[in-house]
């Protein structure tokens, strides 16, 4: 995927958005568990009481870590 003012960095690799976009859409559309996870936007940790107040914007840097239980 070409680099755009469309995309933002989505965990190292380019990821594109259709403009702004609320972090618990995208998280959503990801198809990952807002409870299973930890987000960084901008080398800042996301609270989770946040989630549904932030919004992505092309140029941000996203990484987003999914919890796996085992044993």
């Amino acid at each position: 995927m070409a680099s755009g003012a469309r995309e933002i960095i989505l965990n190292g690799e380019p990821y594109r958005l259709d403009g702004h976009t609320p972090l618990a859409v995208l998280i959503e559309r990801l198809g990952m568990k807002p409870t299973r996870i930890a987000v960084e936007l901008n080398h800042r940790v996301v609270p989770k009481a946040e989630y549904g107040r932030v919004s992505i914007a092309p140029g941000d840097r996203l990484e987003i870590v999914n919890f796996v239980g085992g044993g």
